[in-house]
């Protein structure tokens, strides 16, 4: 019952897309939905870590006609790597590995803005987390211009679990943020190093910004107290260019 390339809707056809191996970022369920077939669904959902949301009818209405029992599934267009085989890959091919953290950044364009520069600027890999983050979508794939395609993307249960990871590989982990004194001017990014950018409205989560190597920030030279975070991102990577270069 696949509707187009990124949704599946029915009950069963989302049980058996799970069960195939299909990458499913997001799946919307109907509040208050009961029944055996239901109950399987959202018990595949926890045991796969499939990010999912309950939601009245009408929104899984607006996002199908067609009669989808009370479950939607959003259908990621690319697959995704596995961080410690990335990691790995990338400190065995003599680089010097640069990977960006996004600390549950919820707008898709932003996303694909960071990904599309992410790419122009040699990052290998972008972490993500699987549950509060923007989906890899239609609009993701338009603003990266089709550097989705091209930059490598892990999905993770938590952003620490990357940045634990990234420091027991001997790769540095900056915090960009406005919560230090540095400037990422007085960092060197030409060791190993991951750059962690956090969501539009909350920032990087506190107990992540405990564990990190680094905090930078840019210097805000006007009266609006922040960057969009994808002209923050671009600035933090083309700082790592200039020092690399």
């Amino acid at each position: 019952m696949m509707q187009n390339q990124t949704q599946i809707f029915g009950i069963r056809a989302i049980i058996e897309a799970i069960n195939s191996g299909e990458t499913i970022d997001k799946v919307f369920l109907q509040k208050g939905l009961h029944g055996e077939l239901f109950s399987e669904l959202e018990t595949l959902l926890r045991k796969n870590s499939i990010n999912s949301s309950y939601v009245p009818v009408e929104k899984l209405n607006r996002l199908t006609k067609k009669n989808h029992q009370g479950a939607v599934a959003q259908i990621s267009p690319i697959a995704f790597y596995d961080l410690e085989d990335l990691v790995m890959n990338v400190i065995e091919s003599g680089k010097t590995p640069l990977f960006l953290l996004l600390d549950q950044l919820s707008d898709v364009r932003n996303f694909g803005a960071i990904i599309r520069t992410a790419e122009c600027t040699g990052v290998d890999g972008i972490i993500i987390q699987k549950k509060g983050g923007a989906p890899v979508n239609g609009d993701t794939i338009k603003t990266s211009a089709g550097a989705v395609f091209k930059v490598p993307i892990c999905k993770v249960d938590h952003i620490k679990d990357a940045v634990f990871y990234m420091q027991a590989s001997g790769i540095k982990v900056i915090a960009a943020t406005e919560k230090t004194e540095n400037t990422l001017y007085n960092i060197s990014f030409k060791e190993p190093c991951a750059i962690i950018m956090g969501s539009e409205g909350k920032g990087i989560n506190p107990s992540t910004l405990k564990v990190v190597d680094e905090k930078a920030k840019l210097p805000l030279l006007g009266d609006i107290e922040s960057l969009n975070v994808s002209v923050a991102c671009g600035a933090f990577l083309y700082e790592v260019v200039r020092q690399r270069s």
